[in-house]
């Protein structure tokens, strides 16, 4: 059958929603470590990009 929702959405299911916690979790612990305000803003950056960090770092560690 079906679907009847219109648009391209799918279900990310587990992967989706582990990675949103991750991604406010970074965010709380890089905010808790700033010691400004300006520190903070570039602590919720980070925790946004950090997985890319992490990948990059297995591939090299891999010597991919």
């Amino acid at each position: 059958m079906a679907s009847e929702r219109g648009g391209s959405a799918r279900n990310t299911g587990l992967f989706g929603g582990s990675y949103g916690l991750t991604i406010i979790g970074a965010a709380v612990y890089f905010v808790g470590h700033a010691g400004s305000f300006w520190l903070g803003v570039l602590g919720i950056l980070k925790a946004l990009v950090w997985p890319a960090f992490v990948i990059y770092k297995v591939l090299e560690l891999l010597q991919l």
